[in-house]
């Protein structure tokens, strides 16, 4: 690790430095650290600019001041480029990253790789979460994040160990940075007390977003026993609920706070300030408080603003063992008591109140520590990391930047445009066709048409779109509507006005309609629509066996794999999984031959779906035989459906292809591209192999105009699709079922942007 004081080779000054992270006003501790970095930076180099790029989690942003240059959004990972190319046209000398999981888009916060592997400059990135145990997703984020970053700081020798241990970065490469805070002076805690009118009472104290993972029910339980022996004693909670907790909980877990104090009858002892405070206002709280109390309930914790701050202003201080208050709060400058101790809690703060020489000792032991951790030290040693990382970038690397060819940068896709989903959606649900781009009423819906939507906007909420809740809304009524419960069946057409034209559908759809409930239960967030979907999949899902269509099984199982990655546990699923499963593959063990490796004597139409099903079940049963075959079928797929130049050609559904006899050229389907799409992206995920990546690409340039007739069958003056590729000319039509193939394979390649290289691929460290 880094000793500060060691001389380095003589480098110009740093003249424009790119903080990007969260920023005040947002409401979050690393907007305030962002902030607060930034701003002790400036102030001790007056030479150097500093520019921040914050991320928003809305789309109204928010009224940032003007050190802030440009605004990324965090879930389209097409503004994380333009902010690297942002930082490479205006002469950035150096990033300074904050990172943590949870504010950048994609799994595990993927989508900042995508502006980190873009960057010219040094990059120096500080971590403020460090898992023991990550899982695989995190772990390769972090690893990818430390192989691009030029340094990597933490701000405990714990954060270091780990770094070393679990994700091997040398040592070398790191520097341990305390956390900083405000130069505060050492008072006597009445000093502030007037200013919030608990002159004299004694003062508890513990602020920060209010989540339920930060333990404050135990401080309220512990309180009894406390004003037992204090009556002059408040508890003052200065929390702002965390915004994303309001947006999926509300206020549950603060009203259940305040029902908690009246059961245990301490409310007139609790104070909640409800409102997210200056950090000048913060420091006045802090001054006021006898004791500050963190009752965290999680020990993975490797950083806490809160705990520095008050640490360093000299506050006698009882925490739970978490991470960073073990390493802070040693040698007597804290208290340490069990999680979820209520009674321990009660007598520590006890203890600390009947002995003030104690408390007042350990205060002062406190606020000499802190004193390495104040902005400006912390800003001096920040600019030492960044001096370093300018210097060994220079030293080690050539100046200037390599273009990337073609083929090792992603290929940019079309812009999102929901014009024409939005003009075939009425109230009822997706209209099935269209004249041109006019929705034609006569041929009403299909629950094959809606089941696609459904999946549709799933995608779109994992994609963050705010559109996302009220289409799946819809979508999901229809499928409801259409469920037959007697006879455990899903109805497919319905005409305009609202009739059912069957009482049971084709298997195709009911299984279409399992695969789209089984893709929003595991993919969605929105708890208000698991119980709907999670009773209708439930109802559903034996009927599936009945069916005799190997594509039904194919939807179903796909379905199937995407609810039980969240849904593990379900039993039942798993069973029809496994039957379903080995279906296909003894169907593809008695039709296969050397020449012709498929699951039937025939191609006809959805065919990549057939291999798609058997790579994620043989992937999560396990089960090596189905994998092998999912890979060699659409292996021989992905060739037969190549022409001599390269280009995706689907096989027609003017007569499809069977065994032996001539296989037809058109009509050429979306959905034959969208399939074959989703497949090649599941044996990207399965295998690591990157030609999977290109054939999935092949598939999806087939809508952009690579095919056939060199014409293209999306439309990106609608949003839409039109119907097929004719061997003289597209199909003008626009309806359902073209535009949302579109739609589902571009969502599809999108979220396929977080895939994470394979740790075989990170870069080195």
């Amino acid at each position: 690790m880094k000793e500060f004081g060691k001389q380095y080779p003589t480098i110009a000054v740093i003249d424009r430095i790119a903080f990007i992270g969260n920023y005040l006003p947002r409401q979050c501790g690393i907007a305030t650290f962002t902030t607060d970095l930034c701003e002790a930076i400036a102030a001790e180099c007056s030479d150097t600019t500093c520019i921040a790029l914050p991320v928003n989690d809305i789309e109204a942003g928010y009224d940032y001041p003007s050190r802030v240059r440009f605004e990324l959004t965090e879930k389209d990972i097409d503004s994380y480029r333009r902010a690297a190319d942002f930082l490479n046209i205006n002469n950035v000398d150096l990033v300074s990253l904050q990172h943590e999981y949870g504010i950048w888009g994609g799994r595990a916060g993927s989508h900042i790789l995508a502006l980190l592997r873009e960057l010219r400059m040094p990059i120096v990135t500080t971590l403020h979460t460090i898992l023991q145990n990550p899982d695989p997703d995190q772990r390769r984020v972090l690893e990818e994040v430390a192989a691009l970053s030029d340094r990597l700081v933490v701000m405990s020798e714990r954060g270091a160990q780990f770094l070393q241990q679990v994700y091997q970065v040398m040592a070398e490469k790191i520097d341990v940075i305390p956390h900083g805070i405000p130069d505060v002076p050492f008072v006597d805690p009445s000093f502030h007390k007037d200013l919030f009118g608990v002159e004299g009472k004694l003062v508890l104290l513990s602020f920060g977003l209010l989540s339920p993972n930060k333990g404050i029910e135990n401080v309220i339980a512990a309180l009894p026993a406390i004003v037992d022996r204090y009556p002059n004693l408040v508890y003052i909670i200065l929390s702002v609920t965390h915004p994303h907790v309001i947006q999926q909980k509300g206020e549950t877990y603060r009203l259940s706070l305040e029902w908690l104090a009246q059961e245990k009858g301490v409310e007139g002892h609790v104070i909640f300030y409800n409102r997210f405070v200056s950090t000048e206002e913060l420091v006045e709280f802090i001054g006021a408080a006898d004791i500050y109390i963190t009752p965290y309930l999680n020990a993975a914790q490797i950083v806490s603003g809160t705990l520095a701050y008050t640490l360093g202003a000299g506050k006698a201080v009882i925490s739970t063992p978490y991470w960073y208050a073990e390493e802070m709060l040693a040698e007597g400058r804290g208290a340490l008591v069990p999680f979820r101790d209520p009674a321990v809690l009660a007598g520590q703060v006890i203890d600390l109140l009947d002995n003030e020489a104690k408390r007042h000792a350990m205060r002062k032991r406190a606020y000499l520590f802190g004193r390495a951790m104040i902005w400006p030290q912390v800003a001096r040693r920040y600019m030492e990391s960044f001096e370093r990382a300018r210097a060994e970038r220079r030293h080690f690397i050539p100046p200037g930047f390599t273009a990337k060819a073609l083929d090792n940068r992603p290929a940019e896709l079309p812009p999102l445009k929901l014009d024409h989903l939005h003009h075939m959606t009425d109230e009822t649900g997706m209209l099935q066709h269209a004249l041109f781009t006019v929705p034609n009423y006569r041929e009403g819906y299909t629950t094959d048409d809606n089941a696609r939507a459904l999946m549709v906007s799933a995608l779109l909420e994992a994609l963050g779109s705010g559109e996302a809740l009220e289409l799946t809304s819809r979508y999901l009524a229809f499928v409801w509507y259409a469920f037959n419960a007697e006879a455990g069946r899903f109805r497919n057409f319905m005409d305009y006005n609202r009739r059912w034209i069957e009482e049971s559908g084709s298997d195709d759809s009911h299984g279409r309609a399992l695969w789209a409930l089984g893709t929003l239960l595991g993919r969605s967030n929105t708890p208000a629509l698991h119980s709907m979907a999670g009773r209708l999949f439930e109802q559903a899902l034996p009927t599936i066996l009945d069916t005799t269509s190997p594509r039904a099984w194919a939807f179903a199982l796909i379905g199937i794999h995407e609810y039980l990655q969240r849904f593990a546990g379900d039993r039942r699923a798993g069973q029809v999984r496994e039957e379903l499963a080995g279906r296909l593959l003894r169907l593809y063990q008695s039709h296969r031959s050397d020449e012709w490796r498929w699951f039937e004597p025939g191609l006809t139409y959805c065919n990549a779906a057939l291999p798609h099903a058997l790579l994620v079940c043989g992937q999560s049963i396990p089960n090596t035989a189905m994998t092998e075959a999912g890979l060699e079928s659409l292996n021989w797929l992905s060739t037969l459906q190549r022409s001599h130049t390269g280009h995706f050609v689907p096989i027609g559904s003017n007569g499809f292809y069977e065994r032996g006899g001539e296989r037809a050229r058109f009509d050429q389907q979306p959905v034959e591209a969208q399939a074959m799409v989703s497949a090649c992206l599941a044996a990207y995920r399965l295998s690591g192999d990157k030609r999977w990546q290109k054939e999935a690409r092949r598939a999806f340039d087939w809508f952009l105009g690579r095919n056939d007739l060199n014409l293209p069958i999306y439309d990106p003056t609608t949003g839409g699709c039109r119907d097929g590729l004719h061997p003289d000319r597209p199909n003008e039509n626009q309806g359902a079922e073209s535009t949302l193939a579109f739609l589902h394979a571009l969502l599809e390649l999108r979220l396929a942007e977080d895939t994470i290289l394979p740790l075989k691929e990170v870069p080195s460290q």
